[in-house]
């Protein structure tokens, strides 16, 4: 996330298929940035080949010019943050930063479509992980964000949610012997008619406590995760978040509707079925 507004959004049934149909326009924007990560790729090359997706499906960035002084001056200059092992979220594409065999990249995307906004992340190392540790950090990420959506099926509150992410994580630990860092003061967000809006979801909390959640909501969940210590800086390029002990980092977002019947991942293109299953949940299908 890269900030929010202060407001709470109770969305009808259409409007919620509206940004359906802006995170379905992600996902497959996602997934072409995916196939242009390897080795000897810049992360601006990555940068370029989402702007492209999202151009030919009539979307526009919402990272693109996000944030900075009212001239402008800081905003936020591409439409995907680009991290890369240490850097946890927020980095900046270049061209010249040329990705090699092992690194951890995460990539953090959205886009605005008929002014409804989708927002989602992947983690994935260019070609081998160089070590078990560091498929289990993704592994562990992604576990956190999918329990995180599963318990939004049947939460309450929005600290139902981010207890579900924490005692995820805590789990994957201790499964793979080891603590993994949970980064404080970022986390998942309110979305609809902007990126980031109320409420914060934080990736740790305690169950029944924060804002009570209602159908009609969407939310941005994701999680981020550290192999080692959870302290954070921020780079002298005033968006860059790294690790203090420069550990790699990952994170994965997925944007989710809760409806009256269930709850929908809308930047998932299979609406959350695959991701779900394990749950025994079956999400509402918003197409």
């Amino acid at each position: 996330m890269l900030g929010r507004d202060s407001a709470i959004e109770i969305h009808t049934r259409g409007e919620l298929q509206a940004v359906r149909a802006a995170g379905r326009v992600l996902a497959s924007a996602i997934a072409v940035a995916r196939s242009a990560v390897a080795p000897g790729a810049t992360t601006a090359d990555i940068d370029a080949a989402f702007a492209a997706a999202i151009a030919a499906a009539g979307a526009t960035s919402n990272f693109l010019n996000y944030g900075g002084a009212p001239d402008g001056s800081g905003a936020f200059p591409a439409t995907i943050c680009a991290s890369a092992n240490d850097e946890v979220v927020h980095g900046i594409p270049s061209s010249a930063r040329v990705l090699r065999e092992g690194d951890l990249l995460s990539i953090d995307a959205g886009c605005i479509l008929d002014g409804w906004h989708a927002d989602s992340a992947i983690s994935l190392h260019v070609g081998d992980a160089p070590s078990m540790d560091e498929v289990d950090l993704i592994a562990a990420t992604e576990a956190a964000m999918w329990a995180g959506i599963a318990a939004a099926a049947t939460a309450r509150r929005v600290g139902d949610i981010s207890w579900a992410i924490e005692t995820s994580v805590v789990r994957s630990g201790r499964d793979d012997g080891r603590r993994y860092g949970m980064v404080a003061g970022y986390g998942g967000h309110g979305i609809g008619s902007a990126m980031h809006m109320d409420p914060f979801v934080a990736n740790t909390g305690r169950r029944g406590k924060g804002p009570r959640l209602a159908a009609g909501m969407a939310l941005a969940i994701e999680p981020m995760l550290t192999l080692g210590r959870p302290q954070v800086d921020e780079s002298d390029d005033g968006w860059t978040v790294v690790t203090r002990d420069g550990s790699r980092a990952a994170h994965t977002e997925h944007s989710i509707a809760i409806c009256e019947d269930g709850i929908c991942v809308l930047t998932a293109a299979d609406g959350g079925v695959a991701g779900l299953a394990s749950y025994g949940i079956v999400p509402v299908d918003l197409d």
